[in-house]
């Protein structure tokens, strides 16, 4: 098959893609396994803590299994596709992995509401039916082997824009989650209390309750999506793994957090404390526990 300069550029800069979603991921669990190993594996295994290990470790080796396909000669047709599907499968599982913890951080940052959990299950159901109906089985007239570079995923204009309603989809949800996470945090502190502290404290309850993890995860979407709806034939869908990557990192980022506060983790329930000084979104704490668990 006879391809152009440009083809193999773009070629490349999908390989350097998810080059680099794979580095920060790995990058990122060597960096906190000291964490982990503290806050997840010496302590009791709450149902938090096994949503942790199942997006951190299906993730890891979902991506490593992935590029070590990458970087392997595809020898026939039906290998590709057989790779393509298989890529296709672990990045809808990740984001589901992904999805499900969002949505039970939130459901307890709004104290367990049944009602909430409803609405946000009717959403996801929802969401995932688009995703399911736009996305498996759109690859198999859209795949070619390139020489002594391996198998390559194009899209046509059709097919790209019926993929992009997948994470277009999962935008839709990320946002859905960071609203509700932002009203939250406004409702227990209070917009005169926000702007009575200082900027240090603002930050750090913002990170440690989600906002800023779930607002980054919804940004980092964005350049996904307009890979298929703008971009060329070549570097559509170029960031999916990419922002997959940056996805795992964050909610794992976000479950450690917690994790080194108490044992709950996304499940622990916010509270506001009655001193002014300390009117700020934080968790219930058995602090009995807490030391034992240490111990």
């Amino acid at each position: 098959m006879d391809i152009t300069n440009s083809e193999v550029q773009q070629v490349l800069f999908n390989m350097y893609a998810i080059l680099a979603g794979n580095s920060i991921l790995i990058y990122d669990h060597m960096v906190t396994l000291p964490e982990e190993i503290d806050f997840i594996w010496r302590r009791p295994k709450t149902l938090s803590a096994m949503l942790f290990l199942l997006n951190r470790y299906t993730a890891l080796l979902a991506n490593i299994s992935s590029l070590i396909v990458d970087l392997q000669p595809m020898i026939s047709d039906e290998s590709c596709w057989n790779y393509s599907l298989y890529r296709e499968l672990a990045l809808f599982l990740q984001g589901i992995i992904v999805c499900i913890t969002m949505a039970m951080r939130t459901y307890a940052l709004y104290c367990c509401s049944k009602r909430l959990l409803t609405w946000m299950v009717i959403v996801m159901v929802s969401l995932v039916g688009v995703c399911c109906a736009n996305t498996f089985g759109q690859y198999s007239d859209d795949l070619v082997i390139v020489p002594g570079i391996g198998c390559d995923e194009t899209f046509s204009k059709t097919v790209a824009i019926r993929i992009g309603l997948a994470y277009v989809a999962e935008f839709i949800f990320d946002l859905f989650i960071f609203i509700l996470t932002v009203y939250r945090y406004c409702k227990i502190r209070g917009l005169l209390w926000l702007f009575a502290f200082s900027r240090e404290n603002i930050i750090d309850t913002m990170f440690h309750d989600g906002v800023m993890f779930f607002g980054a995860m919804t940004l980092t979407n964005i350049p996904n999506i307009l890979s298929y709806y703008s971009g060329s034939i070549g570097l559509r869908g170029s960031f999916c793994t990419f922002t997959g990557c940056i996805s795992v990192t964050l909610i794992c980022r976000l479950m450690l957090n917690l994790h080194q506060t108490f044992d709950a983790g996304i499940f622990s329930i916010p509270a506001q404390d009655d001193g002014p000084s300390l009117a700020i979104l934080t968790t219930r704490i058995d602090v009995q526990s807490t030391f034992s668990s240490h111990n």
